[in-house]
């Protein structure tokens, strides 16, 4: 006689097989993947959360994609430099970097000596494409909604990306200042942004052959603090920590020294090292900004953006 197929004990063992085998292949990912996940990974190494800015997920691009046509063809990290607070002001994100702007301006209260003078903060990353650019330009837009007389410089000489943002030529900039006639003013290079109101740019200008002697100059050191009598927030992008000197020099002419840290990018090693160097050079990190937080990325960082959309995500009609 044929024996009869055990069939139910078969599916158990192939859903015992497929579990386990999951389970080591998540473990094996953990194991592997060095980058930076948590808030508590963060605030471990002694660092001050500031704000979680949510992932930008595909709803959100969807529903961009409805109000221009156009935005279908756009991937993920192109959406990632435009100007939320500009395009949908009362996104999760648009309300996470309002946040960032509060606890900025809280810090500032509590620790500043002489809380009424102006703002003037860098801001950075340790690696390439975690989100400083776009980080500093929202930031500008949030203080430049208050009233405020803001301008955004792009410290970054070496690979600018601040007049692609604003639709801006780069050709007149920090750089054309710095080999002009010491009698210019710094106002013929400024530009006004047609954004929002009293929100002004100063370029990179062309790339130049030494960057780090343009930064670490005296009149650079002079125009930084020409900007700071003439605007009430300067805000400065900077190039990555982990790959040039240029943002712990520039550290120096500002009061506050922001860090942007992407979740599931940003690798350990690359933040402890460039912890270890700003300390080195006598530069004190202000706060940290954990970027593109969400469930999948970012463990005790993705409940930011479900509540938030929990709360105001269904109300189309809200002002």
């Amino acid at each position: 006689q044929k024996a009869t197929p055990r069939v139910g004990l078969a599916i158990l063992i192939s859903l015992f097989f497929g579990l386990t085998i999951g389970l080591i292949a998540v473990l094996v990912k953990e194991f592997f993947d060095n980058t930076i996940k948590s808030i508590e990974e963060i605030e471990n190494r002694g660092l001050s959360l500031l704000a979680i800015i949510p992932n930008l997920n595909l709803d959100s691009k969807k529903k961009r994609a409805r109000k221009n046509k156009n935005a279908e063809n756009e991937t993920v990290k192109n959406l990632e430099r435009r100007l939320i607070l500009h395009e949908d002001p009362k996104s999760p994100i648009a309300e996470a970097y309002r946040g960032l702007r509060t606890s900025i301006s809280l810090g500032r209260v509590n620790h500043s000596s002489s809380p009424d003078q102006g703002i003037s903060l860098l801001v950075t990353s340790s690696g390439p494409g975690e989100g400083k650019s776009t980080t500093a330009m929202n930031l500008a837009i949030t203080y430049a909604n208050l009233g405020k007389k803001v301008i955004i410089v792009d410290g970054d000489l070496r690979k600018p990306v601040v007049h692609k943002v604003f639709n801006l030529e780069k050709s007149v900039g920090i750089t054309s200042y710095m080999a002009g006639n010491n009698d210019d003013k710094i106002e013929k290079y400024i530009n006004k942004s047609d954004v929002t109101e009293n929100l002004f740019v100063l370029c990179a200008g062309p790339v130049p052959p030494n960057p780090s002697e343009i930064l670490g100059s005296e009149k650079m050191k002079n125009m930084i603090n020409e900007l700071k009598n003439k605007f009430d927030v300067v805000i400065i992008d900077t190039p990555p920590l982990i790959a040039v000197t240029d943002a712990f020099i520039i550290g120096t002419y500002v009061k506050q020294f922001l860090l942007v840290i992407r979740s599931g990018v940003t690798h350990k090693g690359a933040l402890d090292r460039s912890i270890k160097n700003l300390q080195y050079n006598g530069v004190k990190i202000s706060g940290c900004i954990l970027n593109a937080a969400s469930e999948a990325t970012s463990y005790g960082g993705g409940y930011y953006y479900d509540y938030y959309q929990y709360y105001y995500g269904t109300d189309e009609n809200r002002t």
